[in-house]
């Protein structure tokens, strides 16, 4: 009986498994769809309202105010004008207003996340009795509004002598952002494996040693993520420093900024000028630990 089959030649069979071995486009070539489109549209507008009011303090930090009153805030200035940004320098001591702000954003900083990993240690390794209590009290006190705060802490602290000083606004924000960082690492420190910590009892670490030489390495990344949120969190805060810090010479520089505008001394330009060097130095913190921000938050992403 002779068979009916097609042949099907050699050359078209390589062909055939050639064509089903070849690997299928990566996400990047493949078609657009007009949701990706539509996203793309979105996060472009997103772009254009973030980037804009930071297109109207550059342009209209270098204009004088009678070239402002004839271009509008728009108009890209035709001469570089500098008078603004000196007159405000001047005005307020610039630098000494940058020094207290980075003092005390700095010293929130260390303190608050030295706070929150002792914290967290104890409770979620430690496993004190109550925890998911002591957790929840953490991230009430988190919430509660800072004008609930300046009532008593003002009477606080004008009792202890400590009013009217850098002090009393780094205590205040110390405990703020602790609590925030203890509700957050107690929650990662809750997950932490067990099976590291019990091989390091065996080797004979103390608990102190498997805090600083153990559990503090693995989470450094989180740590340095809260570090640079903690500084730039406690550096545009106003409504605080704005009560406990009078005196010109302790001011910070979002009051300093506040209080000139508030006394009708500065004119549009010399506003956008201070706006300016009041943002300067918190976009240089940001461009330095950028990588170090990057990696702390990708850094349980990918096991």
């Amino acid at each position: 009986m002779v068979s009916t089959l097609p042949v099907i030649p050699v050359e078209a069979k390589a062909e055939k498994r050639r064509t089903a071995r070849a690997p299928k486009p990566r996400g990047g070539l493949t078609k657009k769809k007009p949701v990706d489109w539509l996203l793309l549209l979105f996060a472009i507008v997103a772009a254009l309202v973030i980037i804009a009011p930071f297109y109207l303090i550059l342009v209209n930090s270098f204009k004088s105010p009678a070239e402002y009153s004839n271009g509008g805030p728009l108009a890209l200035p035709t001469s570089f004008y500098t008078e603004g940004i000196s007159a405000f320098w001047e005005r307020v001591n610039f630098p000494e207003k940058v020094w207290n702000s980075v003092f005390i954003s700095g010293m929130v900083a260390v303190l608050a996340v030295l706070i929150s990993v002792l914290n967290a240690f104890a409770i979620g390794i430690g496993r004190v009795k109550g925890r998911s209590w002591i957790v929840l009290l953490f991230l009430l006190a988190n919430l509660l509004p800072q004008e609930a705060l300046l009532y008593p802490l003002y009477y606080m602290f004008k009792g202890i002598g400590l009013y009217n000083n850098v002090w009393s606004v780094i205590i205040i924000f110390t405990v703020i952002q602790a609590a925030f960082g203890t509700y957050l690492l107690s929650s990662v420190y809750g997950t932490f494996p067990k099976e590291v910590l019990e091989a390091a009892s065996i080797d004979g670490a103390s608990r102190w040693q498997i805090l600083w030489r153990v559990i503090f390495p693995i989470s450094r990344p989180t740590l340095s993520v809260l570090l640079i949120f903690f500084f730039i969190w406690t550096w545009n805060e106003f409504l605080i420093p704005l009560t406990f810090l009078v005196s010109n010479a302790n001011q910070t520089v979002p009051v300093a900024i506040s209080v000139l505008q508030g006394d009708r001394l500065m004119d549009v330009t010399t506003t956008s000028a201070s706006a300016l060097l009041g943002l300067i130095p918190t976009l240089l913190f940001f461009l330095i630990f950028q990588r170090t921000l990057t990696r702390g938050i990708t850094a349980g992403a990918v096991k």
